[in-house]
């Protein structure tokens, strides 16, 4: 059996169905990604090729497994990835197949799914040349607006309060950008956004409990499939970025900082996503990229608040600056045309 989906603006043709993705059992366009669940190809067998190690990433404790093992395998034009808890990905270097596997007896396909969904179709989309953001992207006027951050600084927790009072969310964890050279959009991801339960409790109340990712797993998800959510299934013009700065007791916070466009690119490029397993070729390419994105999109700082209750102020904090860009905008663009006529 065979399931397709669409994700980050790729085509995908899977043969295990994968919680939080929206699938068909059939469709007329050819994938751009194949993913086979289960099993190595035949030809496969990784102690008879030479591979050379691509990546590290060493578990906290010193001499424990590495939480992730990449291998070159240049001969064979393909990556190897191995994760401490034997969850295993092979995947070509063009982005277009990749296979998993993982240990049965303690694992599930749900939880080599947030694998999947994270980092490795995070580096497929490195290697077919895409540049995504670690981040959240909600749409708010028919417009992306896109909440980066690293891990724990609350970018899933505003997109699922944004979510509540309204609109709609177009991806989370993974902002994949569209170049169109002067402009960018961003693609749908997948309707759903993952929440630790600390994060439950701080936006819907201490009792309150949503589906878990999976069965091994703490981590929650929001089902934005639900009547009273929205998700946003095409693409939409990126108009502005929010940085999430560290929490602050300051009485003015939630609060918006403007960014110089040097400190704007410095941060955009410490929250790309899947940086760490890029080349030489890759990093030029996203330097490029976000050093023009920075001029023709705003960026901003914004500091929330350290009491998770002001979260509503904070999205209200979002939403007002961005209104206010836009009368900016508005004016420019009213002021450049009675120029040209």
């Amino acid at each position: 059996m065979s399931y397709y989906s669409s994700v980050y603006g790729l085509n995908i043709q899977l043969n295990e169905q994968v919680p939080g993705l929206a699938v068909e059992k059939s469709v007329t366009y050819a994938p751009d990604v194949c993913v086979h669940f289960g099993a190595m190809p035949p030809w496969f067998h990784a102690d008879k090729f030479r591979r050379e190690i691509w990546y590290i990433r060493p578990d906290q404790e010193p001499g424990a497994t590495p939480r992730l093992i990449v291998w070159n395998l240049a001969a064979l034009d393909h990556f190897h990835l191995k994760y401490a808890d034997g969850t295993e990905f092979l995947i070509d270097k063009q982005g277009k197949s990749i296979w998993a596997t993982w240990p049965e007896q303690s694992l599930t396909v749900e939880d080599t799914a947030t694998y999947l969904l994270g980092p490795v179709m995070g580096f497929a989309l490195l290697l077919r040349g895409c540049v995504s953001l670690h981040a959240s992207a909600v749409c708010i006027e028919n417009r992306a607006v896109a909440i980066v951050g690293s891990a724990g600084t609350g970018k899933s927790t505003t997109a699922a309060a944004l979510a509540h009072i309204g609109y709609s969310i177009l991806a989370e964890d993974v902002v994949t950008l569209q170049d169109l050279d002067n402009r960018f959009l961003v693609q749908p991801a997948y309707p759903c956004i993952r929440l630790w339960p600390s994060s439950v409790r701080a936006l819907y109340g201490e009792h309150a409990e949503l589906p878990r990712l999976t069965p091994t797993w703490d981590k929650c998800y929001l089902d934005l499939t639900q009547e009273q959510y929205q998700f946003q299934k095409s693409a939409l013009p990126l108009a502005a970025i929010y940085i999430l700065g560290e929490r602050q007791d300051n009485p003015s916070a939630p609060m918006v900082e403007q960014l110089a466009p040097t400190d704007a690119l410095i941060s955009l490029i410490g929250n790309t996503y899947a940086s760490y397993l890029m080349d030489k070729q890759m990093r030029a390419r996203e330097f490029e990229l976000l050093g023009r994105l920075v001029k023709c999109v705003p960026v901003r700082k914004v500091v929330p608040h350290s009491n998770p209750a002001l979260i509503n102020r904070l999205c209200q904090t979002i939403v007002t600056d961005f209104d206010e860009l836009n009368l900016v905008e508005a004016s420019v663009e009213t002021r450049d045309h009675a120029v040209h006529v």
